[in-house]
């Protein structure tokens, strides 16, 4: 009687076919948190350019998504997105353009999903599963919906905001909240 093991044959070679036994490395897959950090980039370029403090705090907010994302924490991904937050308001505070800042809570919601969704890709597929059409999809989307809703949300403001700063701060907060709620 022989005994054949899952690990190989009776004679203990391993099968070269049999790739059971390997571990998944977890870890998000390099397309998803480079993509993570493009956005992120974008989101403190931005918001630099409408006040420097806060572009220093969304770049702050881009250091934390690349942190959660090696970490595959969640945690960490939601507490840099909240930094990213204050730090577009703040620079909304000092007086930045509402351009620029409209592109940075893009940018920044965009950051953050592709980081959340690294991690979900890493526990799923794995680092070295085929995913670059998924992020690269998952990205789009979200960039559409952005878009969109930064077109709703510029439109309004140019409509009824005017010169009147108090409008154009409460026109943005409901734009984040739209924004927010576009992307989930």
């Amino acid at each position: 009687m022989v005994a054949v093991s899952r690990r190989g044959t009776a004679d203990g070679d391993a099968d070269p076919g049999d790739t059971d036994d390997r571990e998944r490395d977890a870890r998000p897959p390099t397309v998803a948190v480079a993509a993570s950090l493009v956005a992120g980039a974008v989101a403190a370029l931005s918001a630099f350019l409408a006040a420097p403090l806060g572009g220093a705090l969304v770049g702050l907010a881009t250091v934390g998504f690349l942190a959660g994302s090696l970490r595959r924490s969640a945690r960490i991904l939601s507490w840099a997105a909240g930094v990213g937050v204050v730090g577009i308001a703040v620079a909304g505070y000092l007086g930045g353009a509402v351009e620029p800042l409209l592109a940075a809570g893009v940018a920044l919601a965009l950051a953050w999903d592709l980081a959340d969704h690294g991690i979900s890709l890493g526990e799923q597929v794995g680092r070295d599963g085929r995913t670059r059409r998924n992020v690269a999809v998952h990205a789009g989307t979200n960039l559409l919906a952005g878009g969109l809703s930064v077109a709703v949300v510029y439109g309004t403001y140019l409509a009824a905001a005017g010169n009147q700063p108090v409008a154009a701060l409460a026109l943005l907060l409901f734009g984040a909240v739209a924004l927010a709620s576009a992307v989930r």
